[in-house]
């Protein structure tokens, strides 16, 4: 069972900051020469697509617990088997 559930858009901007922060890292030590600017689209582009699949997964999410619902409450109400008459 899970504990929580899983956040795709968060795994997402994760791996996009590492991905930034190891393209510092390499600028900083001199293994790799890029001007600032080159992160700033990176940067960018991290969050539309985080954005993106967080969008994605809420509307997943929702249609599913829609389906659900549905499939909870298509019975009909316990009063229908005539056992509580009302007068």
């Amino acid at each position: 069972m899970l504990r929580h559930e899983f956040r795709p858009g968060r795994a997402v901007v994760g791996l996009a900051m590492l991905g930034l922060a190891g393209g510092y890292a390499a600028d900083a030590a001199g293994a790799w020469e890029v001007p600032w600017t080159f992160f700033l689209p990176l940067f960018l582009g991290g969050l539309w697509l985080a954005a993106t699949v967080t969008w994605a997964a809420y509307m997943l999410r929702r249609r599913r617990e829609a389906r659900m619902a549905s499939k909870e409450y298509s019975a009909g109400p316990a009063s229908t088997s005539g056992s509580h008459a009302i007068r």
